[in-house]
């Protein structure tokens, strides 16, 4: 086992078997390698590749974290190189791909001394075919720098000083490094749509070959129907058992292109907004809400391992919410997977960019609610750069096709808090054509431009007293809360933030209880659809979580957590089973 800080953690990881569980649950084939593991490194101050590399870190850990067990804090202006030796043994007649589920900022890759290809983004995977450079022994070279926040890049709330709401950087190789061999017409991904006036769900199947025969089987093997790559295949559905976070049926297919064959799943679920009022199936649903950043005292971004991304899940149901908004951070595909076989709806936000955000743009808002700022003017947002304004936009393009097949995704949020906000009216007629099936929110929190179908209010210090919207849209309250009752020898912080400090486990209950009582439930009835409480766990020094950072200290009693959502939901069921 790995991995023995100071301080207890829940979660231990085998070296041999690191984050081990296939990486693409709605593309899976039945065999791949997984790269993670021990890797060599080393740090220079420029990107000339090295000649030793006399250090190890653990993959996919970043390096700044205690599992990497590198323990470096990459500066901007340094570089960070991975070696990695495996033996291989190609089959005949193949394709071979190296894929890398996310590389924080940017990276170049080299195997067997040849050069293979390079990418920028933090957050997104990419592959590249190896096919004629991989041999039965192999060198991989990875070469990593990040900028972290000293320009405009997409970054979340990484800073290399943190503080408040701001949390330590993070780089390198923090998601599965892994091969996969596919025959010479190989399926590159789907996209999967649903229908349920029509009681089908559609797959259009893009394979490295254009017009190339397809077969897909379903409703266990039962229906075959049969069509061409490139074209939206059509499977109807006897009757259609709907998916909802009460009950979270998911139907399994296979397609076969050639000698290929993935194995994917879909959930027969609709999402929009009727006046003031959220919609699941066609049916008012109000969304009970909990923020989740996907942070690990020992790990910053990775998971330690998978059970602690389902135990995380589960809690947040356990609580009573039936939503979670993932907030400024896009996670291994394997944590939407178990939203989608756990049953819980998934706010997804674009992660931040920008240069830092100044005072008083930041928090002016919460004080002063009605202040309107044009996100045309830039440089009040840290958007000056043209090129990072650009690459927002690009990136924001592959987050909503890397992720449109997640079932449970039920909403988009593009801008947080004004985070590097700018046009947001083009950014949400994007995502719009992207992606019509889907509810979207252009700008949480404040700097609302007035458009869209959301009004969305963070409110923290001060009660929630819900108001109409003016251009009588539907009103979300998307972040509130945010309470901090810091149990002792759970962190070693000296300087906690949160937004109003609770002193006992029974306080922080009762407080917990009357804020839903007194604000969110008679809001509610006035027409709110939908709240966000943050947050789910203690991230660093922001001790407002439900759980501690270490995920050993549960600070909400279930019974308390239960009340409170049963007085907010009421008979709110959509286990409708067959239709």
């Amino acid at each position: 086992m790995w991995y023995d800080g100071k301080m207890n953690n829940r979660y231990t990881v085998d070296t041999n078997h690191v984050l081990d569980m296939y990486p693409r649950p709605q593309l899976k084939r039945a065999e791949w390698t997984n790269l993670n593991g021990f890797w060599n490194c080393t740090v220079t101050k420029d990107e000339t590749l090295p000649e030793k590399y006399p250090s190890s870190i653990l993959v996919p850990f970043s390096p700044e974290t205690e599992l990497s067990g590198f323990g470096h804090t990459l500066q901007p202006e340094e570089y960070l190189h991975y070696q990695k030796h495996f033996s291989y043994d190609k089959k005949q007649e193949c394709h071979v791909i190296l894929h890398f589920d996310a590389v924080d900022y940017q990276c170049k890759v080299y195997l067997n001394k040849e050069f293979i290809g390079e990418h920028e983004g933090g957050y997104l995977p990419f592959s590249f075919d190896i096919t004629d450079a991989v041999r039965n022994f192999n060198e991989l070279i990875v070469t990593v720098n990040d900028p972290t926040d000293t320009k405009g890049i997409t970054r979340g709330k990484q800073r290399l000083r943190s503080g408040s709401i701001f949390y330590p950087c993070q780089s390198g190789i923090w998601q599965t490094v892994w091969l996969e061999e596919v025959p010479q017409i190989y399926i590159k991904r789907l996209k999967i749509d649903v229908d349920l006036n029509n009681a089908c769900f559609l797959v259009t199947v893009y394979a490295n070959k254009k017009k190339q025969p397809v077969k897909l089987s379903y409703v266990q093997d039962t229906k075959t129907i049969e069509g061409k790559t490139g074209q939206s295949i059509v499977c109807p559905l006897d009757t259609v058992h709907t998916w909802t976070p009460e009950d979270p049926y998911l139907y399994e297919f296979t397609v076969h292109v050639g000698k290929d064959r993935v194995e994917s799943y879909v959930g027969m679920r609709s999402f929009g907004v009727e006046g003031k009022t959220l919609l699941l199936n066609g049916k008012p649903y109000f969304h009970h809400g909990v923020l989740d950043q996907g942070y690990w005292m020992e790990s910053l971004y990775t998971p330690p391992n998978d059970q602690a991304m389902i135990d995380d899940i589960r809690l947040a149901k356990k609580l009573g919410f039936n939503m979670i908004r993932k907030h400024v951070k896009i996670e291994p595909l394997r944590w939407y997977y178990h939203c989608d076989r756990l049953g819980i709806l998934v706010w997804q936000d674009m992660v931040n960019g920008g240069a830092n955000s100044k005072q008083p743009m930041m928090s002016a808002p919460l004080f002063l609610p009605s202040l309107v700022v044009k996100d045309s003017l830039f440089f009040l947002f840290g958007r000056n750069d043209k090129r990072y304004r650009t690459l927002f936009q690009q990136e924001l393009q592959e987050m909503v096709m890397h992720l449109y097949n997640v079932p449970s995704i039920a909403m988009w949020v593009v801008f947080n808090e004004g985070w590097g906000q700018f046009h947001a009216n083009d950014m949400l007629s994007l995502v719009e054509k992207l992606d019509p099936s889907r509810t979207i929110d252009p700008t949480s929190g404040w700097y609302d431009q007035g458009i869209g179908k959301f009004a969305s209010k963070h409110v923290y210090f001060k009660p929630y007293i819900h108001k109409a919207d003016k251009k009588n849209r539907c009103t979300i309250l998307s972040e509130f809360g945010g309470y901090v009752w810091r149990v002792m020898g759970h962190d070693t912080f000296k300087k906690v933030f949160g937004y109003k400090t609770i002193k006992s486990r029974e306080a922080f209950n009762e407080a917990f209880t009357e804020l839903y009582l007194e604000q969110i439930v008679p809001a509610k009835d006035q027409g709110l659809a939908a709240s966000v409480y943050t947050q789910l766990s203690d991230v660093e020094q922001e001790l407002n979580g439900l759980v501690t950072y270490d995920r050993l200290h549960v600070k909400l009693d279930v019974t308390t957590a239960l009340v409170v959502a049963a007085s907010l939901l009421g008979n709110q069921h959509l286990e409708e089973g067959n239709l």
